[in-house]
């Protein structure tokens, strides 16, 4: 089944200008499904320097340092801060298509060298400051950069010929007289890369071109609600690539203010930010929204000013939603992507929530499920059968392609299809139900088994903050079903608790899928980004003392 397509001939109707688009930049703001990437087209022209004609003095960045603590600058000053780091970079002797590594900390010189290498037709290569250096120096070996944005309190071993931006260097830069102009051309020449992590461990390089933040208008009314003069509070650090788009692409192509936070974390600052800068969207993990009501008040929260809060990076429990919806009356959109292409699928103010979903194709887009046995095949399974979720090559927003990785490129580029890791099915609405990525189903007694079904049924369970799922291997080619819990109160009965966990998954799930063993931890393995590693639970989680919980005790 496919589900977000667009007629050629509506196409074609929506890329028509119509006088009420706002208009004084170079491109329409207002998206239309199916609208073609202009040419030529510049990706820091389009987020950076058109805004900054249609709203100069408006805050586009905000960061929150602490409590009445801020930085704040316009976008004009953003446009003039990025064409000065651009300006510098080229005077570097940097030519078109070199890489730029960033490795920097949560501050305002992360975003403006980031756009200032595209500005100059540069790659940038953003990268975690959660890396260790020696992290970090594969990274800079894999990209080929030849020069990096460093933090001085982030370590890594620079090459001596390699040139290092830091933020003396960007403030000389904005303090001179030169200033480069927005790099326009093809929008198929790369704009930015990413890294991954992959199945074999060793992260590959995401390319994205200039026309991915053109890609990424879809998520405007299919996710967001986005308008000019919004305000976007993202939750994460600004040099993660969630942060980035969501946090800061997106809003800035609006000529919306994107608000970040780098001073102490407590846990409960994102209601006060709120209040206090008035945000109209907050965007974060479900972690986030987990800690704030398991330990924050609602009821003293003022979120008068929120329209929506959004939620990605994975799996929302719809008990997590249903509690937050009830505690806050905030609509929460929960929204599905990867680094490959961004978000796709979603909810949001024109596509009503259905429990255990993330929602539909975004306006404009165009995904099937296909037969994970046959995946040259471009034909979708019907509606209801589990498969492969593909994206349609044509969407501005897929990748280029793995750097340097032709093989893998070509193994996710079958035919017409950008065809992912992940296990999905859509149902006669176009809904999609996620059943995890193929590298993580369970097999449980002959049978395939989702974790994510497994977690959102236990997510609720009285005394449980967190809960992952997997199989777990007991010896003599057995492999059980197992939950890796962490106790909301590290002091309660483990055994009473281990015991809920059975006998809530008794009453929602089908025999073959209930856990088998039940491990309370004091933690989940997660990535960087806060992404659970399923494959590490057995590894990183020893029995709890006295054995875990087995659902035949």
């Amino acid at each position: 089944m496919t589900a977000g397509d667009t007629s050629a001939e509506d196409a074609a109707a929506d890329d028509t200008v119509g006088d009420d688009d706002a208009m004084a930049g170079r491109w329409p703001v207002r998206p239309r499904p199916g609208e073609a990437v202009p040419a030529p087209f510049g990706m820091s022209a389009y987020c950076v320097a058109d805004p900054a004609q249609r709203a100069p003095e408006r805050d586009a960045l905000v960061v929150v340092h602490g409590d009445g603590e801020d930085s704040r600058w316009t976008f004009a000053q953003v446009d003039d801060t990025v064409r000065a780091v651009a300006a510098g970079l080229l005077g570097l002797g940097l030519r078109p298509g070199d890489r730029v590594l960033l490795r920097m900390g949560n501050r305002a010189d992360f975003p403006f060298v980031f756009f200032g290498a595209i500005a100059a037709g540069l790659v940038a290569v953003p990268t975690s400051a959660q890396l260790t250096a020696a992290e970090a120096g594969r990274l800079l070996e894999d990209c080929g950069a030849a020069a990096v944005a460093l933090d001085p309190d982030l370590e890594l071993e620079v090459p001596p010929d390699m040139p290092v931006i830091t933020s003396e260097t960007i403030a000389g830069w904005v303090a001179g007289d030169e200033r480069a102009e927005h790099d326009l051309g093809d929008p198929d020449r790369p704009a930015f890369i990413t890294y991954t992590s992959g199945t074999t461990g060793r992260p590959k390089g995401v390319v994205h071109a200039h026309r991915s933040a053109w890609g990424r208008r879809p998520m405007y009314r299919g996710w967001y609600g986005l308008d000019e003069g919004d305000v976007m509070l993202h939750a994460g650090a600004l040099n993660w690539t969630y942060t980035l788009g969501v946090g800061l692409t997106d809003p800035w192509a609006n000529a919306a203010t994107a608000i970040v936070h780098d001073g102490p974390r407590d846990g409960q600052v994102w209601p006060r930010i709120v209040h206090s800068h008035k945000a109209t969207h907050l965007a974060a993990v479900p972690g986030v929204y987990r800690h704030l009501l398991r330990h924050g008040d609602p009821g003293t929260w003022d979120l008068s000013s929120l329209r929506a809060a959004l939620v990605a990076g994975e799996a929302l429990p719809s008990a997590l939603w249903q509690e937050w919806i009830e505690a806050t009356g905030v609509p929460l959109y929960e929204s599905l992507g990867m680094s490959e292409i961004s978000t796709f699928v979603s909810t949001g103010p024109d596509v009503p929530v259905r429990a255990g979903s993330p929602g539909c194709a975004q306006p404009g887009r165009r995904i099937a499920v296909l037969d994970p046995e046959r995946l040259d095949d471009p034909t979708p399974l019907p509606p209801n059968e589990i498969g492969r979720l593909a994206v349609h090559r044509d969407d501005p927003g897929v990748m280029l392609g793995y750097w340097q990785r032709p093989d893998e490129t070509a193994d996710v580029m079958r035919g017409e299809w950008f065809v992912t890791s992940d296990l999905a099915e859509l149902d006669e609405d176009g809904y999609l139900t996620y059943h995890g990525r193929a590298d993580d189903v369970m097999n449980a007694m002959g049978y395939r088994v989702s974790p994510v079904e497994v977690e959102d049924a236990l997510a609720g369970t009285p005394g449980v903050a967190e809960v992952a799922v997997s199989t777990l291997d007991v010896g003599d080619g057995v492999s059980l079903v197992c939950a890796w819990v962490v106790p909301s109160d590290p002091e309660a009965d483990r055994e009473a608790l281990q015991r809920s966990v059975i006998d809530r998954a008794a009453e929602r799930l089908a025999p073959y899928k209930r856990p088998r063993e039940v491990r309370l931890v004091e933690a989940l393995p997660r990535t960087a980004n806060g992404k659970i590693v399923r494959r590490s639970l057995a590894a990183a989680a020893a029995p709890s003392p006295g054995g875990g919980k087995r659902a035949d005790e």
